[in-house]
């Protein structure tokens, strides 16, 4: 398991629900924050969607605040009883997080880590400018501790939250106390926590012309920043979209990433409590270079619907494993204490029709180990064919 101080899932969530919010976003935070596009009509509208089963919740929140009590732990005992995995309750800072997250900002020192078999954290990744850059702290250091709480062992969701403070909604300019080990040498830093952009899409260049564009969630303007690295591949070099891991975000984003593939066309379908809606691709994508699709069972919401478009439409062959297989639809509705409840409210298919929820999609070619090679490999097949 690995995680980022962006990523904090927070306790009360189940497991996979946390800062996917998916369609959630787009039916109702891209309308906040621009994601939308102004009046395009071929986005989702957000007025004529009416989340019938959170009637129920908040029905139970109100009654729960008239009689003095928490609105939160009577909508999260209402949530568990419709026996929807998907289903969650948010504090309001906890939403907050999550919005803030896809909009490609939070607030922490700019560490990855996973915790390995021994329980051991280990970092994967140091964000570059970053506090933690800016400390000396490299790829492979171990993380023993955080503000004197021993962290070797404990779920990495735990250590994230440390990271940021959530406990004490520590902000931009809080300190945070780490003890690291590099080899035999152990240490500690006192960073200063700061506002950090998140780098969900990032761009390589690998031999014979190929771009490799890695997109790890679709937050806000990630799929303007998948088109732009199209435009600049090389001509007549070949794409590897490595999906892989990509936990979801903007479905908005998702569409915007298809657009750079595909001349326009369908992208997806989705209802909302029955009432049936579609999603297109803007036109004048780059519908001929050879593409592979990387995906893995960390490939989820709208990720898959990205993997199923391509696929559907021909456009692109995918490696990987199969994807996790979330395609329902969340839809949040603020409670009377300020906290978020989402229930599902529908479910999306791809242009073939297909539904994701549970399933997930198969690749047309199976890779594990070695996928990247695999695509390499691929994409010298499809080179040649064109």
């Amino acid at each position: 398991m690995s995680g980022r101080d962006l990523f904090c899932q927070p306790r009360r969530i189940r497991h996979g629900a946390a800062l996917t919010l998916v369609f959630a976003s787009v039916l109702v935070a891209g309308a906040a924050t621009g994601s939308f596009g102004g009046s395009d009509a071929k986005q989702p509208s957000t007025e004529s969607v009416v989340p019938a089963g959170h009637d129920d919740v908040t029905e139970a929140a109100e009654r729960a605040m008239a009689d003095g009590k928490s609105p939160m732990e009577a909508a999260e005992r209402a949530v568990s009883r419709s026996g929807d995995r998907w289903s969650a309750v948010y504090s309001q800072g906890e939403y907050e997080e999550l919005e803030e997250a896809l909009d490609g900002q939070y607030t922490g020192v700019g560490l990855s880590a996973r915790r390995e078999s021994d329980g051991r954290i280990e970092v994967t990744r140091v964000q570059p400018g970053s506090p933690a850059a800016r400390a000396g702290i490299r790829k492979g250091d171990l993380l023993r501790g955080v503000d004197g709480e021993d962290v070797t062992g404990r779920p990495v969701t735990e250590v994230v939250s440390l990271l940021r403070g959530d406990a004490d909604d520590a902000g931009a300019g809080s300190r945070v106390r780490l003890r690291l080990q590099r080899g035999t040498h152990t240490w500690s830093e006192v960073l200063s926590r700061a506002r950090l952009s998140t780098d969900s899409v990032t761009v390589r260049r690998l031999a014979r012309g190929i771009t490799l564009i890695k997109v790890t969630a679709f937050t806000k303007g990630s799929g303007d920043r998948v088109r732009d690295a199209v435009d600049r591949a090389p001509k007549g070099g070949g794409i590897v979209l490595d999906l892989r891991g990509n936990s979801g975000g903007f479905v908005a984003e998702a569409v915007t990433a298809a657009s750079a593939f595909l001349d326009g066309g369908l992208v997806g379908t989705y209802d909302v409590d029955g009432d049936q809606r579609v999603l297109h691709a803007e036109p004048g994508g780059d519908a001929a270079r050879p593409l592979v699709a990387l995906v893995d069972g960390g490939t989820m919401s709208a990720a898959e619907l990205l993997t199923g478009a391509l696929q559907d439409r021909g456009r692109a062959v995918v490696v990987g494993t199969r994807t996790f297989g979330k395609g329902s639809i969340q839809m949040p509705s603020r409670l009377p204490d300020g906290s978020v409840a989402e229930l599902t409210v529908g479910h999306y298919r791809t242009p073939a029709g297909r539904s994701v929820d549970g399933r997930g999609i198969t690749p047309d070619l199976e890779a594990d180990d070695g996928a990247l090679q695999r695509a390499e490999t691929v994409l010298g097949g499809l080179g040649d064919a064109s």
